[in-house]
């Protein structure tokens, strides 16, 4: 049998998804504007007097060319995690430490660091983001108004407002940030359901963009204010309208299509048949899960192909094959499942000890500090990986217990894979209940909580013999919300694999031998193990809320 490739190289993945998304926004875009102007036509009140097909080719490939410029912007700002940006002041210091450092040689030193950098270029492309919109407002509006009764300085003065309102929305709604379904459909169906709702909000950015820029115009001269009859009037802000609104449209599902394309799930495995199915299917995945940069999409949708495989029947012999022998690839792959939810405790842990003070008060005092700015976005920015700490929590539990059945060779337990997995998802829940402000400690632990019930603490000055009563954590903040739904996943997560090794657990807990059995013997990054064990018994007893 011939060899086949593995797969598609990583980079290669990236760049057909971005081809792939400029070929399907010309076709939609090209679709839309079509449609309209034949609507145009079909409307007496609204019809073109003096139709030119020259006019109309020329108008139709200036909106399809502003379109490709706007669409490349979208790609420039793309990400699937947010991404920390330099405010002005910032980002003007930087710029004039990167010139003098220009000027005097050498970039080292520790006012030139690598994250100021990050959020100083981040900075950039924002503002290029909007400077593209402007331009791009302006061009596109113009194209698609070509024959009303405005003239060029105030179609294009509209446009630009709109372009203006369009990339600050964008912007601020953080818009740019991908949304990954939690179910994958066909590519058809997540267009279609998509494309509904870009209407309702293309409206909404069109008439936002067409009275602000109207408002606008009621200062300028009087050479540049529309001459005739009241009639003739309405009717050139009614075809305005029309075009910026199929403007937004285009706009609106050029963003809906980037969003679909690039969450769609990536498989990286050989083809079924080849050569490299029967000697190593995983080494691709794990090539990708272990070298792709952080934060990156390829590392996103490499996460998503293990969490896919690890808790669906569609390609059992993927999951088979990290249960080989040796143990090597299943180790690998629970490294690759471990590192995001420790990176994502230790990040806790820093914005807890900034908040509370000393890390070992944390199991000992009802514990919340009023937070400032700067612990409550330390403590959010930690949540800014969700979608990879979900994944890799389900993907470990699905492992875990898919192992009971399928691991012929025992080497999930035999390289304390099933420890690390149970102590790694308990510290990272201990971690996020601490966030929301839970007691992690004493016979607290073992009450049944609900989300309206829960135990909130109290406020502590940060000293050790000091205890004051007074809640101060917000239930419906953005952290909150965060913190909950990712403590929902990871106890989704260990109650899988308590309900699969129920009998062994119970029987480690009568011998009292849990803590060997099942956790870990490393000191965790977050609480104690007499803590990790405590917590364990509440899930065996369905008591952990």
């Amino acid at each position: 049998m011939s060899s086949a490739p593995i797969a598609p190289s990583p980079p290669s993945v990236i760049k057909d998804r971005r081809l792939g998304f400029l070929i399907w926004q010309s076709i939609s875009t090209a679709s839309v504007y079509l449609f309209s102007s034949l609507l145009l036509l079909s409307l007496p009140l609204l019809r073109r007097r003096h139709f030119s097909l020259s006019d109309f080719l020329l108008s139709f490939l200036a909106l399809q060319s502003f379109l490709l410029l706007l669409s490349s912007s979208f790609l420039l700002l793309l990400s699937p995690s947010p991404v920390p940006a330099a405010s002005l002041p910032e980002l003007f210091t930087t710029l004039l430490k990167s010139a003098l450092k220009c000027a005097i040689g050498g970039f080292s030193g520790p006012d030139f660091t690598g994250d100021s950098v990050s959020r100083a270029w981040r900075s950039l492309k924002s503002i290029f983001f909007l400077v593209v919109c402007v331009v791009a407002g302006i061009f596109s509006v113009f194209a698609a108004c070509w024959d009303s009764d405005e003239g060029a300085y105030a179609l294009g003065l509209r446009g630009a407002v709109f372009g203006l309102v369009y990339g600050a929305h964008y912007l601020f709604r953080k818009r740019w940030i991908l949304k990954f379904p939690i179910i994958q459909r066909p590519l058809f169906y997540s267009f279609k359901k998509g494309f509904y709702s870009s209407f309702p909000r293309a409206l909404k950015m069109s008439v936002q963009g067409f009275v602000y820029s109207f408002m606008l115009l009621l200062f300028l001269p009087d050479e540049y204010q529309i001459k005739g009859t009241i009639g003739r009037r309405l009717i050139s802000q009614i075809r305005v309208l029309l075009g910026i609104f199929t403007v937004s449209f285009c706009w609106e599902i050029s963003h809906h299509l980037l969003q679909v394309v690039h969450t769609r799930r990536c498989i990286f495995a050989p083809p079924q048949g080849s050569a490299a199915v029967e000697t190593n299917p995983s080494e691709t995945l794990l090539e990708v899960l272990e070298q792709s940069p952080p934060k990156s999409l390829l590392q996103h949708l490499a996460y998503l192909d293990l969490c896919i495989v690890s808790e669906n029947n569609t390609e059992p012999w993927r999951r088979a094959a990290f249960f080989e022998e040796s143990g090597e690839t299943y180790r690998r792959v629970i490294r690759a499942c471990l590192r995001p939810l420790e990176n994502f405790t230790s990040k806790l842990v820093e914005g807890l000890e900034g908040r509370y003070g000393e890390c070992s008060d944390l199991f000992l005092e009802q514990m919340s500090l009023p937070m400032d700015s700067h612990a409550y976005s330390k403590l959010n920015a930690a949540f800014d990986d969700y979608e990879l700490c979900a994944w890799s929590s389900r993907s470990l539990a699905a492992l875990t217990v898919w192992s009971r059945r399928e691991d012929r060779y025992g080497v999930a337990q035999l390289s304390s894979c099933n420890t690390a997995a149970v102590s790694t998802l308990l510290t990272a829940l201990l971690a996020v209940e601490a966030c929301l402000g839970k007691k992690t400690g004493g016979p607290s632990t073992s009450q049944f909580l609900s989300p309206t019930s829960m135990k909130w603490a109290t406020v502590s000055t940060g000293k050790k013999d000091h205890r004051v009563t007074a809640v101060t954590v917000k239930k419906q903040c953005e952290l909150h919300n965060k913190a909950y739904a990712m403590a929902d996943v990871l106890r989704a997560s260990i109650y899988q694999i308590v309900s699969a090794f129920w009998v062994d657990m119970q029987a480690s807990a009568k011998s009292m031998v849990l803590d060997k059995n099942w956790i870990s013997e490393a000191k965790p990054l977050f609480g104690a193990r007499p803590v990790l064990v405590q917590k364990l018994l509440d899930f065996l007893d369905y008591r952990a809320v």
